[in-house]
């Protein structure tokens, strides 16, 4: 049996005849930047995520780009962040010009360690870290409440990178007893709708949201080459516009949104039922995804299933050379890019180091059937017998 690590096409069966509708309704509006789609929807993601403001650009890339050029960093300035996740959460720090340092992550959710966070931020006597730039990995949110207060404590802005966690809930954030939504909890929140996200689109296209309505107004103006009104340019920034076509096509997806995080948090507790009855966790060769808070909402949203293995590697080419898809997230931390050079401030992050030796995601999208699940289980079991 061939277990893809994504098919998109059963989302695309039931909604095609709508995108189809919805992309020949902006290709005969001829308004083709810009626009009421791109309007409606900036509004409909702010609102799902319970800020005030949205702003489409034209990637998550660009999403963590523009919100940093918001922050008008200077080159030499430093940015704490995770050494975990997608080289974009790095690569917008070393575009600006300035330098990332690097907090280790908790090792049950891969997301960076506030106590890790909290000694760099004390041994900063400097005062050189002028932004922090969380990540919420595989679609369960960073331990947000005293990372805020570590923030607010040093003056420090924060940027969430939630660029795999559109939906996914914090609880009780600062002790309010709510529920919170990733990129609703920082100065502003960057989203991608890669088509591989549990949100995609048709191409490449991402959100930033926040409730700061000045810090909105600058970005809107920093995707469009700071020009206000047109020609008359009151910053340097940039075309990062979100296109309208993308743009419909999201809008006919969000309402669907919740109903496909469902199917993947059933797909994951039905992994791990799964990997129970095999006796590979109890035999520590495989340990699946911890569910890291408790309560109601949507706590994870597994954008990514992500186990943690032994022989990971062979484990990898095992599952490829049986067509079962599954991918690495990450086997380089960024701490150890080769493209860094003498750009970051050096640190000991021995848990990234372990979790990219150990880790591999497999298939979590929502139409997965529990035979297909069975045998991505099946074939695992076979690798370790």
């Amino acid at each position: 049996m061939q277990v893809p690590f994504l098919d998109l096409k059963p989302q695309l069966a039931s909604l095609e005849p709508e995108m189809t509708d919805g992309v020949l309704r902006v290709l005969r509006s001829t308004c083709y930047v810009g626009g009421p789609e791109v309007e409606a929807l900036e509004n409909e993601i702010a609102e799902y995520c319970g800020v005030g403001y949205g702003i489409g650009v034209s990637s998550g890339t660009d999403a963590l780009l523009v919100s940093m050029m918001g922050l008008n960093l200077k080159p030499g300035e430093q940015v704490l962040t995770t050494p975990f996740s997608f080289f974009a959460t790095m690569g917008g720090i070393l575009r600006m010009g300035a330098t990332p340092v690097f907090a280790d992550i908790d090792p049950e959710s891969f997301n960076i360690d506030p106590e890790a966070m909290k000694k760099i931020l004390k041994a900063d006597t400097g005062r050189k870290i002028k932004a922090v730039v969380v990540v919420h990995l595989y679609g369960q949110c960073a331990d947000m409440t005293p990372i805020v207060n570590l923030a607010a404590q040093y003056g420090l802005p924060v940027i969430e990178d939630a660029a795999q966690a559109i939906g996914a809930e914090y609880p009780n954030f600062g002790g309010s007893g709510k529920n919170a939504k990733a990129g609703a909890m920082g100065l502003a929140g960057c989203f991608s709708f890669f088509p591989s996200k549990n949100l995609g689109g048709i191409g490449d296209s991402g959100m930033v949201v926040t409730a700061d309505e000045e810090f909105a107004e600058k970005l809107r103006l920093l995707r469009n080459h700071g020009a206000q009104p047109k020609y008359y340019h009151k910053m340097v920034g940039g075309n990062f516009r979100i296109d309208p076509i993308q743009a419909v096509a999201l809008r006919i997806k969000l309402p669907h949104l919740n109903d496909w995080h469902r199917g993947r948090t059933a797909n994951a507790a039905t992994y791990t039922r799964m990997f129970a009855e095999t006796g590979l966790l109890e035999a520590g060769l495989v340990k699946t995804p911890k569910h890291v808070y408790q309560g109601e909402g949507n706590l994870h949203i597994y954008n990514q299933f992500v186990v943690r293995v032994k022989r990971r590697d062979e484990l990898v080419e095992f599952l490829h050379a049986n067509d079962i898809g599954c991918e690495i997230y990450y086997p380089v931390p960024l701490h150890r890019q080769e493209c860094l050079g003498g750009l970051a401030v050096r640190a000991d992050c021995p848990q990234a180091d372990k979790a990219a030796k150990e880790v591999t995601a497999l298939p979590i999208y929502a139409e997965l059937t529990d035979e297909m699940q069975q045998h991505v289980v099946d074939t695992i079991a076979k690798f370790y017998s």
